[in-house]
């Protein structure tokens, strides 16, 4: 089976999320992944390395590369022994930016970062949102749509009540719920399984 993916104009991280959509579809065969920048084609040639399928890049132009991955047996450098433990992870989110240096790149990556988990199951267990990352979970967010998806997907959101009184923003609350430290600590615990953005 051969899949053409075109992702010319697709911002990071787009041409990954559909490349790995097709790959996820098939059994076997090869997905051709069209390109027009060498981030796009670095990020999709380390999607195929980090499942472990042989890959191959044909660059026909300064702005066209061809990712061809071929699906089959994995080969012997992945790492398939790393267990699943993403359905019981938690992801903190301390600000409604992520990083730091520029507020706009940081909102930038924010969106880009909730949207790419809206593609990529399976999905984390809990979403805590506290100190400025309760902004995102209430009216004028622009994430909140994703954070729809992830709720319908059986995702939990939370939000730190103490930090919506602070903002005087607990009547915004449009996704998820209001909860205390304490249970904010008891998702937290486990540093295995938690991530903290911001």
């Amino acid at each position: 089976m051969s899949i053409e993916v075109n992702a010319k104009g697709q911002a990071c991280p787009k041409p990954v999320i559909m490349t790995k959509k097709e790959l996820d579809n098939i059994a076997e065969g090869v997905i051709t992944t069209i390109v027009d920048n060498e981030v796009a084609k670095e990020n999709v040639s380390k999607l195929a390395k980090s499942l472990g399928y042989d890959y191959k890049v044909d660059k026909k132009s300064d702005n066209e590369y061809y990712v061809h991955i071929t699906k089959g047996e994995v080969s012997e450098e992945a790492n398939v022994c790393i267990p699943d433990t993403f359905k019981d992870m938690t992801i903190a989110f301390s600000s409604n930016t992520m990083g730091s240096g520029s507020e706009e790149l940081g909102k930038i990556l924010m969106k880009s970062f909730i949207y790419t988990l809206t593609e990529a199951a399976p999905f984390p267990s809990t979403l805590i949102f506290y100190n400025g990352g309760v902004h995102l979970t209430c009216e004028g967010s622009e994430v909140l749509e994703d954070l729809r998806k992830l709720e319908d997907e059986g995702v939990e959101i939370i939000s730190c009540g103490t930090c919506l009184d602070y903002f005087g923003i607990n009547d915004k609350l449009k996704v998820g719920e209001i909860s205390n430290m304490y249970t904010i600590y008891e998702k937290l615990k486990n540093p295995m399984n938690t991530i903290t953005i911001g």
